[in-house]
C-alpha cells in the first residue's frame, strides 16, 4: 500500500508540473483575450489547483480558466463597462461572484445532472461559434495590429488589412508560435512530442522578445517602412501577487445587464464544466465516475473565491485535463501541484513572465479557436445526421450574430421542433412515458413515449436505481415513436463504462443517417 501510495505521488508530482507548463501561458493568454489583467488566469488556476482540489472536484480533472468563457467575460467587461475597462472588469468580478453563488444552490438542489441532457450538436455549435470568435479577435495580435472593429464578422474582414500593415518583428514571433503549435504534434519522435508544445512556445518566444529589446520603446526600418517595438507588446504584470488581489464592484448587479450575464456564467460555465468532467471521466484508466452535483458544488466555492480577489471564472477544463490523464496522474492531487507550481512560478520568478510576448499567447488562442471551430466538427455532425447539422450551424449562425444565451436557447428550440415534427409529442418533451418491469434481477423499461434529450433524466434515474443493485435492464424502443441523438450518445456512453443494458425494439425504427448512434424514427405501417 506505501508503494502505491508513494508511486501515486511521484506520478502527480510529474503530471502536476506538465500541467503547470501548459496551463502557465494559456492562463495568461486566455486573461488577455478576456480583457483582464493576464495575472487574473493564474490567481484562478491557483485557487483551481491549490484549494478545490480537496473541495472533493472530480479526481482527475484541471480547474482553471478556459477559452470557452472568454467571450462572456469581454462581453461583460466591456458592456458592463462602458468603455471603462477597469470599472467593468470589478463589476465583472461581482457578476463572478453572484453567478458562482447560483452554481453553489444548483449542486446543493443536485441539479449538477442537468449537464446530462444537453443536446452535443448544440452544444458543439455553441463552441465552434465561440472558436470563430477567439480566432477573430486574436489572430489581429498575432500580427503586431490593434483591430477597430468589435464583432465577429468586422473583425474577420480586418484580416487582409492587418496583413497589409502587420508589425514585422511581432509577427516573426506569433507565426513562429503558430508553427510550432500546429507543427509539433506531427513531429515522428515520441520523446520530443511529449514535451508541452506551449513550452516550446515560450522557449522560442522569450529569447525573441530580449533579442528584439520589447522591453524598450524604440523604432525600425523594414522594407522602406518605419515599425514601433515597445513593452506594449508584452505580458503586463503587478510587482507581486498581493497588488494583483482586485475586488468586485456590486454597485451594478441588479441591472438587467449584470443579470444576463449572471445567467450566461452560471448556465455555460456550468454545461462546459459538467461536459468536461463526464468526458475526462470517459478517459479515466480505472473507470471512476465523478459525482456531478459535488463537482460543480466545488466548482462554485472556487468561483466565489477567484471572483473575490480578481480572478476569471473557472470550469473543469477538458484539454488540461485530457493532458493530465496522459502525464499519468492518479488522483487529484495532480490538479493541487499543478496550482502549487504556478503560485511559486509567479511568486519567484515574476521578472520572466513579463518578457513573454502578447503575439505567443494569442497564437495559442489562435490554435485553440481553430479547434474548436475546425471543419472536422462540422464533418463529424453531418455524419451523425443532417437534422443534427442543422441544429449545430443554426446554434453556430445565431451565437455569431447575437450571443451565447441567445444561440443555446434557439439551437434547443429548434431540436424541439424538429422531435415534434418527427412524432415527439408534448406531453414527451415533459415526462417519459414508460412501463417499468421488475422480475429477478433483470429490470425491463418499455418506452411507450418518445425517448429525447428534454426527458433523458428521468431515464437516466432509473438506469442508476438498476445499476446500485445490479440488476440488467433491458431498454425496450419496440413503441418509442422516436428515440433521439442525445438518448442513444449517453446510453452508449453508459455501455461503455460497463453499464448492464440490453437494448431492443430499433429494428422497427429508421436510422436518420448511417452513423451507429444517429436519432431513430419509428416506421409507420
Amino acid at each position: 500500500m506505501k508503494n502505491a501510495q508513494k508511486s501515486s505521488w511521484k506520478s502527480d508530482l510529474v503530471s502536476g508540473f506538465l500541467i503547470f507548463l501548459i496551463a502557465l501561458p494559456l492562463c495568461l493568454g486566455i486573461a488577455m483575450a478576456s480583457g483582464v489583467p493576464p495575472i487574473a488566469g493564474i490567481i484562478t488556476a491557483i485557487i483551481g489547483g491549490i484549494l478545490v482540489s480537496f473541495l472533493g472536484s472530480a479526481t482527475l480533472t484541471i480547474k482553471g480558466p478556459a477559452a470557452g468563457l472568454i467571450v462572456i467575460t469581454l462581453g461583460a467587461v466591456q458592456e458592463l463597462g462602458g468603455g471603462d475597462m477597469l470599472r467593468g472588469y470589478k463589476l465583472a468580478l461581482a457578476v463572478g461572484v453572484i453567478a458562482a453563488a447560483l452554481q453553489i444552490v444548483m449542486a446543493l438542489l443536485r441539479v449538477g445532472s442537468l449537464g446530462e441532457m444537453f443536446p452535443s450538436s448544440v452544444v458543439h455549435g455553441m463552441l465552434a461559434a465561440i472558436g470563430v470568435i477567439i480566432f477573430s479577435k486574436q489572430i489581429h495580435l498575432v500580427m503586431g495590429m490593434t483591430p477597430h472593429g468589435k464583432e465577429p464578422l468586422e473583425l474577420l474582414r480586418e484580416i487582409p488589412h492587418s496583413l497589409m500593415h502587420m508589425n514585422p518583428a511581432i509577427f516573426l514571433i506569433g507565426g513562429a508560435s503558430l508553427l510550432v503549435l500546429f507543427l509539433f504534434p506531427l513531429l515522428p519522435w515520441k520523446k520530443i512530442k511529449s514535451i508541452p508544445a506551449p513550452l516550446v512556445v515560450l522557449l522560442i518566444a522569450i529569447p525573441a522578445s530580449i533579442g528584439f529589446h520589447l522591453a524598450t520603446k524604440h523604432d525600425y526600418n523594414f522594407a522602406g517602412s518605419l515599425h514601433h517595438l515597445g513593452p506594449q507588446y508584452l505580458v503586463q504584470l503587478p510587482g507581486n501577487l498581493l497588488n494583483a488581489i482586485v475586488f468586485p464592484d456590486f454597485s451594478q448587479i441588479w441591472t438587467l445587464t449584470s443579470m444576463k450575464y449572471i445567467v450566461m456564467y452560471s448556465l455555460v460555465g456550468t454545461i462546459e464544466s459538467l461536459l468536461s468532467v463526464k468526458a475526462v471521466d470517459a478517459l479515466d484508466p480505472v473507470h471512476r465516475e465523478s459525482d456531478l452535483n459535488k463537482d460543480l458544488l466545488a466548482t462554485g466555492v472556487g468561483n466565489v473565491l477567484a471572483s473575490s480577489v480578481g480572478g476569471l471564472p473557472m470550469i473543469s477544463e477538458i484539454v488540461r485535463s485530457s493532458a493530465n490523464i496522459d502525464a499519468g496522474a492518479k488522483s487529484r492531487m495532480s490538479n493541487f501541484f499543478h496550482g502549487t507550481f504556478l503560485l511559486l512560478f509567479v511568486v519567484l520568478f515574476p521578472s520572466l513572465l513579463k518578457q513573454i510576448p502578447l503575439a505567443a499567447l494569442a497564437a495559442m488562442l489562435v490554435y485553440t479557436g481553430l479547434r474548436l471551430a475546425s471543419p472536422s466538427e462540422f464533418v463529424k455532425t453531418f455524419q451523425i445526421g443532417s437534422e443534427q447539422l442543422l441544429i449545430f450551424l443554426v446554434t453556430f449562425l445565431t451565437t455569431l450574430a447575437t450571443d451565447l444565451l441567445i444561440g443555446v436557447g434557439v439551437g434547443i428550440l429548434l431540436k424541439v421542433i424538429i422531435h415534434l415534427r418527427n412524432g415527439s409529442s408534448l406531453k414527451d418533451l415533459f415526462s417519459l412515458q414508460h412501463k417499468h418491469e421488475e422480475e429477478g434481477q433483470q429490470v425491463a423499461i418499455r418506452l411507450q413515449g418518445a425517448a429525447i434529450f428534454t426527458n433523458y433524466l428521468s431515464l437516466r434515474k432509473k438506469l442508476d436505481l438498476a445499476h446500485q443493485s445490479n440488476k440488467l435492464v433491458i431498454l425496450d424502443f419496440s413503441e418509442a415513436p422516436l428515440v433521439d441523438h442525445t438518448v442513444m450518445e449517453k446510453i452508449h456512453h453508459l455501455q461503455g463504462e460497463g453499464r448492464a443494458i440490453e437494448i431492443q425494439g430499433l429494428d422497427k425504427h429508421d436510422s436518420l443517417s448511417k452513423h451507429n448512434l444517429s436519432a431513430r424514427k419509428k416506421v409507420t405501417s
